[in-house]
Order: structure tokens, then C-alpha cells, then sequence
């Protein structure tokens, strides 16, 4: 039984764009702020702009103030320059593959070109593209309309962007025959081609196919309309609530894409659905190792053991025996800090993780007790084992709890840096080092005041390991963090940049292991953690080629390569 995730689900750049714009124009532009129609095709994001105030507004006013977004699908040049003369400050969000068509429009217009445009007339898209036609613009959706026309002496046939591939070929056909002169110009987004390409492959895999996206999507609706012509089951939804489990429970195999214009965590909230539907199929002993699993990640106790097992490997890396009580103090410091930055923080796991977000919901005074008692007891051990490893985690431990805290007053201007998280890439920089500190350092304590080159390098690779899971991590939850206004390192970087900047990471990680191995600043134990960076690296290539999904598999999986180090180090240890 498998959910086959389409590589090409959720936002297309055109839209990611246009959302981005929106959530930072409040910070940026004179309030209040609307969008000249709905922004995108999702009721999701729509409701969130809304809670965020902004509205959208259907009819231009006499007199307004304030800012306007020109909706993704672009606006006649008409609506644009009446908005500007009524007061309207203007933030253009226009998809610039929509301007590119606009453009066409516009200069063959001028050049006596008559435009045809092959797309639906009620789309917005549509109406914005016929205001740069100088009133000489045709919009036609089938072949009898392309026949109805009169002959042109000259003219262009454009495409809507989001238009159905294989009628657009008609089109070209069409032409070619009857009016070879005409200028075609094959306009349809990549972005569009390639969900439609994919969704045709999938359809063929699988026996029952699910399109995510609005209702009055039609980008949205003709990938249901593909799918259907291939003969599976096909079912259009919004949300996961429209899941129409019944219908799919004889199915073994089922397709997941969505529209353009869908959410991530929507996506991901369907999938979780339909994961729990062929969990309820499974073997018995494969439920209850998925519960297990899922219970140890949402509670952050997996993570905890990963930090634990990390602790020994850096500690039989820098030669030290006495372990134990170091990588008690790791697996009780990242278990506090890491479920109380969830209650904390929990407002991103609404969207980025809405299971995690309704776990810490229900369980709130559990795993607050939880945190407390794990925290409390890290102090005392450290404590025990020295007055300076019990400052270090103490300050450490406040550090944490104030990463969400607004620590600077509302009357001072701090250029908006308010909370550390607003500090951009802060999260990942500072879970990393403290992780580092916990597992390398604190060991190194124990058996001398100075630090040697042995405890650096130690440092040094634990910190990155630690980096390239919270950074890996925080890719999958761009969309969220962004929506909350988190400035995370793919947020900054983008998420191809920042998964080559880890697949870098990763690799000096590897080149560190054996060169501190072979010169012996490390023990020989380095060699065999090579496996380590390596194991990751695998699975980043994986989720980049589509092999592995975001879900609770694919995070178990990141968080076992830590696990991975400690059990290595047993083997070593013994042999």
C-alpha cells in the first residue's frame, strides 16, 4: 500500500511569490493593505490574509489610502492606473509569466496584431490579458470557436497560462492548417506543463487519484479533469475533511498532487489522513511500530535519545571513558529545550505540523511537567559535576526559554529585532551550538580546564550535524515559519541553495572525520562515523528525487542517524 506524492504538488513560483508579497507588505507599506481581488485560488490562504487584515476588494473606490496588491492572475492596465489615480499606493504581484503574456499582448497589439487568446474568458488571468488587447483581443476555449473566427491578416494566438497542454497542441495544429501565418506563441507556465505531464504518469500507477486545491481553481480543475481521462477514480478536494474515506479503502495505491495555488501543510494534512487510512490495513505489528514511532517524535523523546547517543560518540572521539553522566545531561537538556520551544512556538505547527500542534494541545500540562522535571534534573547532574558546567547549561537553558520571548519594549527601535527568533537564521545557529556545547564540550570539562584541538574539531562536527537536521528541518517548513514570520536559513537562502549549502556541510563533515582520524586528534572511531554524514546525505537525496516523503518516516529516519552514531560507537567500543 503506497501514497504516491506528486513531485510538482503545492505552490508554483508565481503564486509562492505573490503570497510572500503579501505577508511582508504590512511591515513594509502604508496600512491598510488589500488585494484587488483574491490574491490566489485557495479559501486556506485567503483566511489567512484575512486574519493577518487584509482584505480583498472587488470594486475600486472614488478615494482610498492605503496599499493594494495586484492579484497573481494580473489585472487589465485600465484597473491598475484607476487604482493608482485614486490613492491607492500599488504592489504589483503579478506572476511574471502572466507579465510575459501581457507583454506579447501589448506590443503586437500596437503593431495591428489581432490577439487570440486561448483560455477561459471568466478567468481573471483571462480578463487581465484582454485589457492589454486594445479592445482587438478574442478569447476562445474550443475549436468551433477557433472556426467561428473570421481571418486575420494578422494575428497571434497566445495561451492562458494555466490552459490544458494537450488542447493547446489542437490549437497549434489547427493553425498550421488553416492560417500558417499566424504568430503562436506556446505561453502555458512550465510550472503548469510539468503538474500536467506528472499527473497523467501518476494517474497510470495508481487507483485512485486526489487533487488538492480550490474549488475555483482552474489550474486545480483541469489536473482533475487529466486525471479523469486516464479512467482512475478521481476526486477533487480542499481540505482534508472532503476526504471521502469509503471511496478509497479498497484502494492499494492512491496519487497525491495538488494546485498550484495549495498550501503545503494542506497537502501534508491529506497526506497524514490517508496515511492513518492504509495504517488502519496494515499488519498489526506495522501499527504498532508506526504508533511508536510517531510517539517518540512528538514527544520529543527520540530526538533526546539522538542527542544522548551523539554525547558518547563525542565523548569516545576525544578519548574520554567516563560518559555517562554527559550524555544524561544531553538527553535531559534537549528534551526540555526542545518540548518547551514547542508550547512556545506552537503557533508555526499549525500549519507546518498540525498533528504536533494538536498533540502539544491536548497533553499540555503532561508534557509542561515533562519538560520541567527533564530540565530541573540536567541542572542538578551538571551541578554535580561542576559549578562551571552548571552555569553553562543554566544560561544556556534561559537562552532557549527566551527564543520566543519579546525582550525588548515596544518603545525602543531595535530595527524590529525584538525576540532572539527574530534574529535571521538565529534558530538553526543556536540549536546547533548548544547542542554542541552539551555533547562536546561538557565532556571535555570533566578532564581538563583548557580546551585542545581534539575537543574543537569534536565541537565542530557535532555542531554541523546538528545544523544540517535543524536546517534540513526547517526546509520543510518554510511555508509555515514564513507565514509567522520566522526568518529560518532556507527562508533566506531559498531551498535549493540551502540544500546544496548542506550537502556541502555534510561533505566536510566526511573530509574532517578522516583527516582528524588519520593525523589522530580524534580516535579511529572517527572512520567508521564517516557512515554518519554519509547515511544523511543519502537520505537528502532522496527527498530531493522524490523518494522519500515529508512525514513522520522521513523524520524518524533524519533523526536516526544520530542513533546511528551511538550505536557505531558501541560497536567500536566492544570490538
Amino acid at each position: 500500500m503506497k501514497i504516491l506524492l506528486a513531485k510538482t504538488a503545492g505552490f508554483c513560483m508565481g503564486v509562492r511569490r505573490a503570497v510572500e508579497m503579501a505577508l511582508d507588505a504590512p511591515h513594509k507599506y502604508e496600512n491598510p493593505i488589500y488585494t484587488y481581488g483574491p490574491l490566489i485560488h485557495n479559501p486556506h490562504i485567503l483566511n489567512l490574509l484575512k486574519e493577518k487584515g487584509i482584505s480583498a476588494i472587488d470594486d475600486i473606490p472614488n478615494h482610498g489610502s492605503g496599499t493594494v496588491l495586484i492579484r497573481a492572475h494580473g489585472v487589465p492596465p485600465q484597473s491598475k492606473e484607476k487604482l493608482k489615480k485614486t490613492g491607492f499606493t500599488i504592489i504589483d504581484a503579478t506572476c511574471p509569466r502572466v507579465i510575459k503574456v501581457q507583454t506579447i499582448i501589448k506590443k503586437h497589439a500596437e503593431r495591428g496584431y489581432t490577439p487570440i487568446i486561448i483560455g477561459n474568458k471568466d478567468h481573471p488571468e483571462v480578463t487581465g490579458l484582454l485589457g492589454y488587447s486594445n479592445g482587438k483581443g478574442y478569447v476562445i476555449d474550443n475549436i468551433n470557436g477557433l472556426n467561428s473566427l473570421p481571418a486575420f491578416e494578422k494575428a497571434i494566438i497566445v495561451a492562458q497560462t494555466t490552459q490544458d497542454m494537450e488542447f493547446f497542441e489542437e490549437v497549434k495544429k489547427w493553425a498550421n492548417k488553416k492560417f500558417p501565418h499566424y504568430k503562436i506563441f506556446n505561453t502555458i507556465c512550465d510550472s503548469t506543463a510539468k503538474r500536467q505531464a506528472e499527473v497523467k504518469r501518476l494517474a497510470k500507477s495508481v487507483d485512485a487519484v486526489i487533487v488538492v486545491g480550490g474549488n475555483n481553481s482552474g489550474n486545480t480543475r483541469r489536473l482533475v479533469e487529466i486525471a479523469r481521462k486516464t479512467g482512475k477514480s478521481s476526486y477533487h478536494i480542499e481540505s482534508e475533511n472532503e476526504l471521502d474515506l469509503k471511496a478509497l479503502a479498497s484502494a492499494k495505491n492512491i496519487g497525491l498532487t495538488a494546485g498550484a495555488s495549495t498550501p503545503n501543510w494542506i497537502t501534508k494534512r491529506v497526506y497524514r489522513t490517508l496515511e492513518s487510512l492504509f495504517l488502519k490495513k496494515e499488519q498489526e505489528w506495522r501499527r504498532t511500530f508506526f504508533s511508536i514511532q510517531r510517539s517518540l517524535l512528538l514527544t520529543n523523546i527520540y530526538v533526546s535519545l539522538g542527542a544522548g547517543c551523539l554525547c558518547y560518540a563525542c565523548t569516545m572521539l576525544q578519548g574520554i571513558n567516563r560518559y555517562f553522566p554527559h550524555v544524561f545531561i544531553s538527553i535531559l537538556y534537549v528534551l526540555s529545550m526542545h518540548i518547551l520551544n514547542n508550547l512556545i512556538g506552537s503557533k508555526a505547527d499549525q500549519y507546518n505540523d498540525p498533528a504536533r500542534a494538536a498533540f502539544y494541545r491536548k497533553h499540555k500540562g503532561f508534557l509542561v511537567a515533562l519538560a520541567s522535571i527533564a530540565g530541573s534534573a540536567g541542572l542538578i547532574a551538571a551541578y554535580l559535576i561542576g559549578i562551571t558546567p552548571f552555569w553553562i547549561l543554566f544560561f544556556m537553558s534561559l537562552l532557549g526559554l527566551s527564543y520566543n520571548i519579546r525582550l525588548v519594549p515596544e518603545n525602543l527601535s531595535m530595527g524590529g529585532y525584538r525576540r532572539i527568533r527574530d534574529i535571521p537564521g538565529s534558530k538553526t545557529v543556536l540549536i546547533a551550538a548548544a547542542w554542541g556545547i552539551v555533547t562536546s564540550l561538557f565532556p571535555a570539562f570533566l578532564v581538563s580546564d583548557s580546551i585542545n584541538v581534539s575537543t574543537v574539531i569534536v565541537f565542530f562536527l557535532s555542531a554541523c550535524m546538528v545544523f544540517v537536521r535543524t536546517a534540513f528541518f526547517d526546509t520543510l517548513d518554510m511555508q509555515g515559519d514564513r507565514i509567522v514570520g520566522k526568518a529560518t536559513i532556507p527562508i533566506l537562502l531559498g531551498e535549493k541553495r540551502t540544500m546544496r549549502f548542506l550537502k556541502i556541510i555534510l561533505t566536510v563533515i566526511l573530509v574532517i572525520l578522516l583527516l582528524s582520524s588519520v593525523f589522530q586528534f580524534i580516535s579511529t572511531l572517527g572512520f567508521l562515523l564517516t557512515i554518519c554524514p554519509v547515511f544523511m546525505f543519502v537520505i537528502l537525496l532522496a527527498y530531493e528525487r522524490g523518494y522519500m516523503l515529508p512525514g513522520i518516516r522521513l523524520e524518524f529516519l533524519v533523526e536516526t542517524h544520530f542513533i546511528l552514531a551511538g550505536v557505531i560507537t558501541i560497536i567500536w567500543s566492544v570490538v
